[in-house]
């Protein structure tokens, strides 16, 4: 069973933001490098990066996104709005005392640090993506195209837009949910092909109705659970989800930004069993379009959505190297 990753050499602090307060960890010293996490995560997700990033030569910063963790979680959903997360990643670079910063996102955070590069190219010199492919905004409102996947059946991002709807599931168990969520997404645990696909829903069902039960993956040990479900059992769930609830809000906010390439030094690294990146082919086959900047992207064979947890070491090496290779 995996290791949790010593805190005596990690720095928590606490910011000021737009979202009244971000917590943050930090480790090392050089480039700021801002990592950003997913859903349904915490800064913790980056455990096994702060270390790596700090032995060679980086200050590496990995947050609690506005409405996790120990960040202020405001009341309005529209507080969660893309517009907003960018603010408080340019807030916390301008916090530490520094001008500019390296964006690095897994999953939602990727999205949120694509978006980062796109509105404050002044603030994020560099942009890597871990999972979710940079697609540019454009096509129709997002919430008309989940109502048509599916067929009867019902996508997880449609489920997750109605507040209430999924925390009245995820809240009464949180632990048990969060371990089925993990294993569905991951290599070693992840339904198997024909199976019922764990990111749709059933008439009348929820969605841990198809999550695999009774095993962890190899990279999430019981101490690591405990700490991701301690933080959403104090929290609740709703501002986790609430950024699913400001897909159709975002659609409208950057409609100046559609189809627009983000031009920065960027990286993409993506799990070849992970259903993002196959969902997304389209996405990556466009990159010399849509990433101009692109110094190198990757699918890792035999991986999941978990990228930067199942597949520590291999990422740490090409996060590493892509720095290395940044302009100064």
């Amino acid at each position: 069973m995996p290791q949790s990753v010593p805190v005596t050499d990690l720095t928590h602090r606490l910011v000021p933001t737009p979202a009244g307060r971000i917590h943050l960890v930090e480790q090392g010293s050089g480039p700021l490098v801002l990592l950003v996490h997913g859903f349904p995560e915490t800064w913790y997700s980056w455990r096994h990066q702060l270390p790596a990033l700090a032995a060679a030569g980086y200050r590496a910063v990995a947050v609690d996104v506005r409405g996790y963790g120990r960040s202020s979680k405001p009341e309005d959903v529209a507080a969660y709005r893309m517009l907003e997360l960018v603010e408080d990643n340019a807030a916390v670079v301008h916090a530490l005392g520094e001008r500019t910063a390296v964006i690095v996102g897994h999953d939602w955070g990727a999205t949120i640090a694509a978006d980062s590069a796109l509105l404050r190219p002044d603030v994020f010199r560099a942009v890597g993506l871990l999972s979710v492919p940079y697609a540019p905004r454009g096509g129709p409102r997002p919430s008309e195209i989940f109502a048509r996947m599916g067929g009867d059946e019902e996508f997880y991002v449609r489920y997750f837009q109605e507040p209430g709807r999924a925390e009245a599931e995820i809240e009464p168990d949180v632990r048990g949910w969060l371990a089925g969520f993990y294993a569905a997404l991951s290599a070693d645990t992840m339904p198997p092909a024909g199976a019922p696909d764990p990111h749709f829903v059933s008439p009348g069902g929820t969605l841990r109705d198809r999550f695999p039960a009774g095993r962890l993956p190899a990279w999430l040990g019981e101490d690591d659970l405990d700490v991701y479900a301690a933080e959403f059992e104090r929290t609740g769930m709703s501002g986790a989800l609430n950024r699913y609830r400001n897909m159709d809000r975002d659609w409208e906010d950057l409609a100046d930004l559609d189809g627009a390439p983000i031009t920065q030094p960027s990286l993409f690294i993506g799990g070849a069993l992970d259903a993002s990146t196959t969902w997304m082919a389209d996405a990556i086959e466009a990159y010399p379009t849509t990433l101009p900047g692109l110094v190198s992207s990757h699918l890792l064979d035999g991986c999941g959505h978990w990228i930067q947890q199942e597949r520590r070491t291999e990422v740490n090496e090409i996060l590493t190297d892509w720095l290395a290779a940044l302009p100064a």
